[in-house]
This record gives C-alpha cells, sequence and structure tokens, in this order.
C-alpha cells in the first residue's frame, strides 16, 4: 500500500459490495477468488431467472459497479485496486448469460473469462489502459466476458455439431 492508498473498509457496505463480499482481500490471485466467488451467487440466484430478468440484473450490475467502484476507488485513493472485484463478478455473470446446462459449462465459462481478462487481448488492454473511473474498471471484465460468452458458445455449437 503506497502513502496515499487506503485501504478498504468492509464495513462500507459500498467497499464491501466491490470487494465481492471480500472475495477480493485475498492475497493472491484476487481476480481469481473474486470470480470464485461469483459462481455461488449466480447459482443461487441468476441462473434460473427468466432471460428478460437475467439480462436486466446484468444491465443493472453494470450500472450500479461503475458507480461501486469508482467510489471505492476513489475512497482508496487508487485506480483500480486488484481486490476490487464486483467487475469480475459481472463479466463472469455475463459469460454465463444463456449457459448450457452442466459444470463442464460452468468451468469452461469460469476458465474462458479468467483468461481473456488476465489476458487482455485488443481491445481489452487499450481500453483497460486508457478508460479511467468506474466505467474503465468495469468495461474491460465486461469484453472479457462478452468474449468469454462467444468462447462458451461456440465450443456448444462444436459440441452440438458433433
Amino acid at each position: 500500500m503506497t502513502a496515499t492508498q487506503r485501504p478498504a473498509n468492509m464495513r462500507n457496505p459500498i467497499h464491501l459490495l466491490a470487494f465481492g463480499l471480500g472475495s477480493g482481500l485475498a492475497r493472491k490471485a484476487p481476480g481469481t477468488f473474486g470470480t470464485l466467488a461469483a459462481i455461488p451467487v449466480w447459482w443461487l440466484l441468476l441462473q434460473d431467472l427468466p432471460l428478460w430478468l437475467y439480462s436486466s440484473v446484468l444491465v443493472i450490475a453494470f450500472v450500479v459497479g461503475v458507480w461501486l467502484c469508482d467510489r471505492t476507488s476513489r475512497d482508496m485513493g487508487v485506480h483500480d485496486h486488484g481486490g476490487i472485484v464486483w467487475d469480475e463478478w459481472v463479466g463472469l455473470w455475463l459469460t454465463y448469460w444463456l449457459l448450457p446446462s452442466g459444470w463442464f459449462w460452468i468451468l469452461l465459462g469460469f476458465a474462458l473469462f479468467r483468461f481473456f481478462d488476465i489476458l487482455k487481448p485488443w481491445p481489452i488492454r487499450w481500453l483497460d489502459r486508457h478508460v479511467h473511473g468506474g466505467f474503465g474498471i468495469m468495461i474491460d471484465d465486461v469484453l472479457a466476458g462478452l468474449f468469454a460468452l462467444a468462447g462458451v458458445q461456440l465450443c456448444y455449437a462444436l459440441w452440438l455439431l458433433l
């Protein structure tokens, strides 16, 4: 932590949500642990929603996330702190939009999302470097989620053809 960086306050509900209910506090690989923590939330609350409601939740989670992430990063005095994982949650939930049924697809979606979130192919890396604030924190993970969603759907289509 730098001299100007302040710690997250887990008693603050904004920080708690931005840090994925504390999952982003992992000392190593907070993005991976944050993404893992998004799976049970998806499993319990989102997976069985009608498509229109799931889509609405995604849009709301993104808009709320822009505010949560911006506020938390400003409170902490650092842009896109590694422990802010709400963006990972939304990115994974986007990956799981229209997810085929079964553990294989859940694991594949997780792996593809982490792959694209870590590798950051163009235009994800460009956005990560050039777009700031809460929108900047969120948009690279949304794009990683879209790439992973496309990967899962392509694999599923190929599986159906075999």
